[in-house]
């Protein structure tokens, strides 16, 4: 160094760029020159100076040093302020100092989470934003939004959707709320009664199912039983009238063919078994359908609400209020409201007092609104998509990265606890006759288990009763001549009646305490009364009065 008169003189400096594998020369500063090339170099322009080369081997100079990190230089966050839905973002301030007092809500706590995940200390101050004139209304959010990119905050938290035309000015976090934006409308009793209301019990599926089983059993129970059975015999029509009617009349269990083979007797037993299941099932679910009210929503599609000239709800800060009219509604039928109760009051006026037919609003806000009234309310419709909450940052702002990783970290373990703070527990909600909202048709997959049953029986018996027939007719097989000749021998053999075997099975049926009625079935009967001749007793009476006499004589 140099002194003068006891002062220190400047003198001349070396700037240098360190880097992993030394020193890079940038320039010289001189008192007189300032920072140049060459130390003695008197043009004015720098650009021949020495490119700065960066952590991360990049040019470009990093701005993690704007990021306030002490007590003195703290994060301005911008949150809006007087508006209805406080279980996003209540800003508390004191109405004589104009002080904050608090600011809390899911927004604001999420924000605070994330802040706190951050691998550095922030330090933030709220800045609440409140314009006098436009607060909670879509001009608001409009100013609020002119104001950050002036610089008036240093990042944005609260119920802020990111949006295209908010990128233009800024950048946004990961969101860490559910997307996207639908609509609420009343439920109400649906008393209509279907012509056709005896088919839904049944899925289209089990009812052809349940058809195929009727005509395979009757149709297996005649192959058992034609041979044997007189009834099962016949002109065809009369046979193939057989077989739809003994089916089908298993329904109601009014079949009175008697069944003289054991095979079919076992494969009847599972099929009405199988049956009395179905009929129990369909009865209690027709019954259900025919006396239990249902719920339905009064609307299902926001077009037909379009159409009829009828009014819907928003929310007075949001941007749903252009896609509404983007969508083709007429300015003058949407309405602006503030608050959840709001909400619920003009729903239940209606459009033709005064109310509105639905509410459209974002999804987050629905499902709080739902929670708290849903006997009364139900989310319907398309889910217009958007891209959810987030929070804002200056364009280039070197936090977005870090706190949407952050983002990440919370919501896969703190944000559940967060919403059950503020919005409570989530339970099913208790709605009248909640269990006709729910599909109570009957499925395939609920009998699947009987089919399956009921098939292997009826299949096993018909398999056995053909081998048995096969074997039966086996010289017939192996006797010379073709195919057709044979296959019509076979037919022939099958078709003729096998009289024994039936007065067989019937002399075994009837025993010393019961017959086979063909219009009752089995039934039990008294032992017959003897039967005396009149006669043989008056000549007995006779022969003895006259011995009497003879004797007294």
């Amino acid at each position: 160094f140099h002194l003068v008169d006891g002062q220190l003189q400047p003198s001349m400096y070396q700037i240098v760029n360190i880097l992993d594998k030394g020193l890079k020369h940038v320039g010289y500063w001189t008192p007189t020159n300032g920072i140049k090339k060459k130390l003695h170099q008197t043009k004015e322009s720098n650009d021949d100076l020495g490119a700065i080369i960066w952590p991360g081997d990049t040019i470009f100079s990093p701005k993690g040093w704007e990021i306030p990190t002490s007590s003195e230089s703290k994060l301005r966050v911008g949150v809006p302020a007087g508006r209805g839905f406080v279980q996003f973002v209540d800003v508390d301030i004191d109405p004589k100092t104009r002080q904050v007092i608090s600011v809390t809500g899911f927004c604001i706590d999420i924000f605070i989470a994330v802040m706190d995940a951050l691998p550095y200390a922030v330090t933030i101050e709220f800045v609440p934003f409140s314009p006098s004139g436009v607060t909670g209304t879509a001009e608001s959010y409009k100013k609020f939004f002119h104001e950050f990119s002036n610089g008036a905050y240093d990042v944005l938290a609260g119920d802020i959707t990111i949006l295209a035309d908010r990128m233009d000015t800024c950048d946004f976090s990961l969101p860490y709320t559910e997307a996207g934006f639908s609509m609420v409308v009343p439920i109400k009793v649906d008393e209509r009664k279907s012509t056709w209301i005896f088919m839904r019990p049944l899925e289209t599926e089990l009812w052809i199912t349940i058809g195929a089983f009727f005509i395979y059993t009757g149709l297996v129970v005649w192959v058992v039983e034609h041979r044997v059975n007189k009834e099962f015999r016949g002109p065809p029509r009369q046979q193939v009238g057989t077989i739809f009617w003994f089916s089908f009349s298993t329904l109601v269990f009014a079949h009175r063919e008697k069944l003289i083979s054991n095979l079919s007797r076992f494969v009847v037993i599972v099929w009405v078994f199988v049956v009395l299941v179905l009929t129990s099932s369909y009865t209690a679910s027709l019954t259900s359908m025919l006396t239990v009210q249902k719920l339905q929503p009064v609307y299902t599609d926001i077009d037909k609400i379009m159409r009829n000239g009828e009014s819907v709800g928003y929310q007075g800060s949001s941007f749903v209020y252009n896609k509404l009219i983007g969508i083709g509604f007429d300015e003058s039928k949407l309405k602006n409201y503030s608050n959840f109760e709001q909400y619920d009051k003009a729903l239940e006026l209606g459009s033709q007092n005064g109310g509105v037919s639905a509410i459209v609003d974002e999804i987050p806000y629905l499902k709080v609104f739902l929670a708290k009234y849903c006997t009364k309310y139900t989310m319907t419709g398309p889910t217009y998509k958007t891209a959810g909450f987030g929070f804002a940052f200056p364009k280039g702002s070197p936090l977005v990265a870090d706190v949407s990783r952050a983002i990440l970290q919370v919501t896969e373990v703190q944000i559940r606890n967060i919403s059950n703070q503020w919005f409570g527990e989530p339970t099913s909600c208790n709605k009248p006759n909640e269990a006709a909202v729910t599909s109570d048709r009957l499925t395939l997959d609920c009998f699947k288990g009987l089919f399956i049953i009921a098939g292997l029986s009826s299949t096993s018996a018909l398999l056995f009763f053909l081998l048995k027939f096969l074997y039966e007719v086996r010289e017939m097989l192996v006797s010379p001549g073709s195919v057709g000749q044979k296959l019509a021998s076979i037919a022939k053999t099958f078709d003729v009646f096998k009289d024994g075997e039936s007065k067989m099975a019937t002399a075994e049926a009837v025993t010393d305490t019961g017959f086979f009625s063909s219009d009752e079935g089995f039934s039990t009967t008294e032992p017959e009364t003897p039967v005396y001749d009149t006669s043989l007793v008056a000549e007995s009476t006779i022969e003895i009065e006259v011995i009497a006499d003879v004797t007294s004589t």
